[in-house]
């Protein structure tokens, strides 16, 4: 039953009136008005001029072009591609212009990616198309992720996207929610037709997911059927990344999703040549590297990572630093803190810069070791310059101290290399940690005893 306003004449485009009134409301402000010595925008410099409210006037032209907007909301549907259309910007004197309107794609609740063009349709719903170049916003996410601001928290939504244009035949690449490597891949597609799986690693790389059993043979079977791949694709494969290797059983996954593992390059550039050879991957690409330029990436991420335990460690040097005859100076606090803290800055420095630009040239399998050697000169150094004031013993402690703190966070980056396995890492650790604590104990110990003895 129709109600009193539902007539053919006010049966309008669902949507038009919020649109059509909003159009209004910004174009009110544009007529000009008589000045009667005020306006909106303050006081008028003469009774003879006429002011703009909040704007400047009107052209005809513009005029003519709003009208034309007017009446084609009232007439045409709103398109579901473009989105509502809008009038040119005005400069206004009531603030910066707006900003523009929100994604057409955009749904409550959800935050659209700047890297999602569109949707497109498949037998299993809408799925998501990205882009392969990446934006301001990916560009400053890399950098805040390399410098660690962005590293724990930087991930993107499990599930299935796409590159290109797709189809039944189309390849699927899986990778891991980190966004630093979902943008890793992705900007190595363009031209290619492609969907890609991303499996959830709750936002770590690959590697370190397969490690951790994120990366897993589980994720990648639920992934697959969440996703309702087997309805989108006929060919029934999967390309994982060969660093996914260690977390991932290939018959289990054929087993209990009907997907065959392919095993593809251990770098995202390296897809393209790979897709193009029939997927065979060469001697290059199962190689792992651990270049100067990749240690070096590393870096920022450690030094980040340790603000907050060295702040804990200053604050106790100070407090140990004080120890003196008197029970507590605050003088010795901050004289033998001010040596104390040198030396943990050059044990940092040894252990986590100096070790990863120097790797390949250090002697010895063990990172523990490395990074004993070069804390070794890094202490020489401290008791050098620290020689006079300290004295003989308490320039000891400092060149242990200096050894143990270097030894210590040089194993950070045993993780990151190819040069060590799961097993060689915990037995490192085993063999490091408590020799690294005597040390440590040792040089408090010997520092202590100077403060108290000075």
């Amino acid at each position: 039953m129709n109600g009193p306003n539902d007539s053919k004449d006010n049966q309008t485009n669902p949507g038009s009136a919020p649109i059509l009134l909003g159009l209004q409301t910004e174009l009110q402000p544009m007529v000009k008005v008589p000045d009667q010595g005020h306006s909106c925008c303050g006081a008028a410099n003469a009774p003879s001029q006429e002011k703009t409210c909040c704007g400047p006037t009107t052209s005809p032209d513009q005029m003519q072009k709003v009208d034309q907007i007017l009446k084609s909301l009232m007439t045409e549907p709103l398109s579901q591609e473009t989105g509502s259309p809008s009038a040119d910007p005005v400069e206004s004197c009531c603030g910066y212009a707006p900003p523009p309107p929100s994604s057409h794609l955009e749904r409550p609740g959800y935050q659209l990616w700047s890297f999602v063009d569109k949707f497109i349709s498949t037998p299993v719903g809408q799925v998501p198309k990205v882009t392969t170049v990446l934006d301001k916003s990916d560009i400053h996410g890399t950098i805040m992720a390399r410098l660690g601001g962005a590293r724990d928290n930087y991930k993107i939504s499990p599930g299935l996207y796409c590159v290109g244009d797709p189809d039944q035949d189309s390849p699927v690449l899986v990778t891991a929610n980190y966004k630093l490597t979902f943008d890793s891949l992705r900007k190595e597609l363009d031209g290619l037709n492609a969907w890609i799986l991303v499996l959830d690693t709750r936002g770590i790389n690959v590697w370190c997911a397969a490690g951790k059993k994120l990366f897993s043979t589980e994720e990648v079977i639920t992934r697959v059927k969440m996703s309702g791949l087997h309805n989108i694709v006929k060919h029934k494969e999967l390309i994982l990344p060969q660093l996914a290797a260690t977390g991932v059983s290939s018959h289990l996954v054929k087993k209990w999703c009907g997907f065959k593992v392919i095993w593809g390059p251990i770098r995202a550039n390296d897809v393209k040549k790979f897709l193009s050879a029939g997927m065979q991957a060469d001697q290059s690409m199962r190689q792992v590297t651990f270049t100067t330029a990749e240690r070096l990436e590393l870096i920022p991420v450690e030094l980040y990572l340790l603000r907050k335990p060295a702040l804990y460690a200053l604050a106790a040097i100070l407090l140990i630093s004080g120890i003196s005859p008197g029970f507590f100076s605050f003088s010795a606090a901050f004289s033998r803190g001010i040596m104390a803290a040198s030396a943990l800055l050059i044990g940092i420095v040894s252990g986590a810069v100096v070790v990863p630009i120097l790797l390949p040239l250090l002697p010895g399998p063990a990172f523990y070791y490395k990074g004993a050697l070069v804390g070794f000169f890094g202490g020489v150094l401290a008791a050098w310059m620290w020689w006079g004031q300290a004295g003989a013993m308490a320039s000891l402690a400092l060149l242990i101290f200096v050894t143990a703190i270097s030894s210590f966070l040089a194993m950070n980056f045993t993780g990151s290399t190819p040069f060590t396995s799961p097993s060689g890492v915990e037995k490192e650790m085993r063999e490091a940690i408590p020799r690294q604590m005597i040390a440590l104990g040792v040089a408090v110990a010997i520092w202590m005893i100077t403060g108290v003895f000075a």
